[in-house]
C-alpha cells in the first residue's frame, strides 16, 4: 500500500509539473494539511465529550443496565453462548457503543469480544458462526446516535448536524438486516 501511495504521489507531482500547476498543488497540500488539523481537533473535542459520557455510564452502572437489557437479544442472535459469559458482556458493550455511534470506542470493545468468543468457542483456525455474526454486526452496526458523523458535520460548518438522524437510523437498520440475513444464508451452507 505504501508503494502505491508513493507511486500515485509521484505521478501526480510529475503531471502537475507538466501541466504547470505545481504551485496550485503545493497550495492545496498546505491548505488540506491545515484543514485536516482543524478537523482532528474538532473531532477530538466531540469524541472526548462522548467518551466521557461513556465513562460516566460505566461508573454509574448504566452500561451494566444496558448490557442486561440487551442480553436476551444477544442470546437470540449469538446461539450457544452462556448468558453471563465475558464474551456476552463484551458483545453487549460493543453493540451499545455502536448504537451510540462511538466507532472509536466500539473498535477495541469489538476486538475484545472477538478474542473472548475465540477463547470460549475454541475457534481454532476458522471463525465460528458467532464470530462471523459479530464481524457482520460491527461492519453494519445500527446507529441511533451518529456521534462521529455529527461531529464531522459540525466541524464542517453544519448548522444542524443531527438532521441526518432519521436517514442514518433507517439505512443502518436496513444494512444490518440485509447483512444478518446474508450471513445466515451463507452460514447455512457450511
Amino acid at each position: 500500500m505504501g508503494f502505491l501511495t508513493i507511486f500515485l504521489f509521484l505521478v501526480s507531482a510529475l503531471y502537475s509539473v507538466k501541466a504547470g500547476t505545481l504551485s496550485a498543488v503545493a497550495n492545496a497540500v498546505t491548505e488540506c494539511g491545515s484543514s485536516a488539523v482543524t478537523l482532528v481537533i474538532g473531532m477530538c473535542g466531540a469524541m472526548a465529550v462522548w467518551g466521557g459520557l461513556v465513562n460516566v455510564a460505566n461508573e454509574s452502572g448504566l452500561s451494566e443496565l444496558l448490557t442486561k437489557a440487551m442480553k436476551p437479544l444477544i442470546n437470540k442472535i449469538f446461539k450457544g453462548l452462556n448468558r453471563d459469559s465475558k464474551a456476552t458482556n463484551a458483545i453487549a458493550l460493543n453493540i451499545t457503543a455502536n448504537l451510540l455511534g462511538l466507532g472509536n470506542a466500539a473498535t477495541p470493545l469489538g476486538l475484545s469480544a472477538m478474542k473472548l468468543l475465540e477463547e470460549e468457542e475454541r475457534a481454532g483456525d476458522k471463525p465460528t458462526k458467532n464470530m462471523t455474526l459479530l464481524a457482520v454486526i460491527n461492519a453494519c452496526s445500527l446507529q441511533i446516535i451518529p456521534t462521529t458523523v455529527a461531529a464531522l458535520r459540525l466541524s464542517s460548518g453544519s448548522r444542524s448536524p443531527m438532521e441526518i438522524l432519521p436517514c442514518v437510523i433507517l439505512v443502518s437498520a436496513a444494512s444490518l438486516l440485509v447483512a444478518l440475513i446474508t450471513a445466515e444464508v451463507l452460514e447455512g451452507g457450511r
